[in-house]
């Protein structure tokens, strides 16, 4: 994040090729002393010089002046952590205003916006005030709209695309939704395979296992996913209903996942535990919360992506591949304060408001916000 340092790449750049200030003014045509004022800052050359500057030391412009359009990976989670942090702990319309400079003054770096779109995204559903939430979603979606029409990236595209899509449906726009994604691919083509197998034919073993664990991590999740939001599909059928939900353990044993990915699994069980109240089986209910508290309780914080000793390469592949790197969406405090307010709020559990165990859920949770 540098502003233009036009002063100290001329310097450097001159003292790189031996010529003297002298020199230098002689061929713009200036003063040497408006030569000693741009070196240090004192005032800038006029912008026509511009080009004539760039091409005597053979770089561009950008680069004579020391303007990074751009932030690295290291850069934007440093700063999505610090946003995340600010949402948390500050005004919203104050973090909202840096949020509006940070993204007009790197408007063309669309990790960036991307990010700054998912901070919109998952922030907006803890904002009070119902209209300021509501433009963080409109302002979120204009940010991934932006990045997937200019980007060269296409998998960032492909993945403004889906939060454009989400923020339009958070928007209670379904049939735009339905604008954006059109018909859903079920081609069942899949580059991994292929990748697998040619980097497996050259010897490169290690790479071959990377490409497909993290293939199967990623369709994991996915997987997850979808059967969470089957579950809500399935309630007028209670034999289907804990048919998925069956199949949906089956996953979580199979892949560990109350240890591997447990922000995926905590949205999973109270779905199942709507669900049970909605089919009234209260009881399957205070199972499934008891399963949420006992996880949400447990040591899992900080949350983050990481691999296990299965999915032993795909620390490497998240660090090097990710912009957020392991980092979640949403900060611990964010992440606790959702989980205990995810179950106080829901209206579906409120006829067991009376029973002794749900109290006792709802009192083990609160230690949750108390510790964070």
């Amino acid at each position: 994040m540098k502003e233009i340092n036009l002063g100290r790449i001329l310097v450097e750049n001159r003292h790189k090729r031996g010529i003297t200030q002298d020199e230098l003014a002689a061929y713009i045509g200036v003063s040497k002393a408006a030569v000693s004022k741009w070196e240090t800052g004192m005032t800038y050359p006029d912008i026509t010089l511009l080009p004539q500057l760039a091409t005597y030391f053979n770089i561009s412009i950008d680069e004579l002046i020391g303007y990074e359009p751009q932030m690295t990976k290291e850069q934007i989670r440093a700063l999505y952590r610090k946003l995340a942090t600010d949402f948390s702990t500050q005004p919203i319309a104050q973090v909202r205003e840096q949020c509006r400079e940070i993204t007009k003054k790197y408007f063309s770096c669309f990790p960036l916006l991307y990010q700054i779109g998912s901070l919109y995204v998952n922030y907006s559903p803890f904002v009070e005030d119902k209209t300021a939430a509501k433009e963080m979603l409109e302002d979120a979606s204009r940010l991934f709209e932006r990045v997937k029409s200019e980007t060269d990236n296409v998998d960032l595209a492909k993945q403004a695309l889906n939060m454009e899509a989400l923020c339009q449906l958070t928007l209670g726009n379904p049939s735009e939704v339905l604008n954006l994604l059109g018909e859903p691919d079920f081609s069942m083509t899949s580059t991994e395979p292929l990748l697998a197998s040619a980097y497996h034919f050259l010897g490169n073993k290690k790479e071959a296992k990377s490409i497909l664990q993290v293939g199967i991590f990623q369709h994991t999740v996915v997987l997850i996913n979808l059967l969470s939001i089957y579950l809500g599909l399935c309630l007028e059928n209670k034999d289907a209903f804990e048919e998925t939900a069956r199949k949906s353990y089956a996953m979580i044993e199979a892949f560990n996942l109350t240890k591997l990915h447990p922000g995926i699994i905590l949205p999973l069980y109270f779905t199942i535990a709507q669900g049970y109240m909605k089919l009234g089986n209260s009881e399957k209910a205070l199972e499934l919360l008891e399963g949420y508290t006992q996880l949400a309780t447990s040591n899992i914080y900080p949350l983050s992506l990481h691999g296990d000793e299965y999915f032993d390469l795909l620390d490497g592949w998240l660090e090097n591949t990710l912009t957020m790197g392991s980092d979640m969406p949403r900060n611990e405090m964010t992440i606790k304060k959702s989980a205990v307010e995810a179950i106080i709020n829901c209206k579906t559990f409120e006829p067991l408001k009376d029973d002794v165990h749900f109290q006792n859920i709802i009192k083990r949770l609160k230690t949750l916000e108390e510790n964070g």
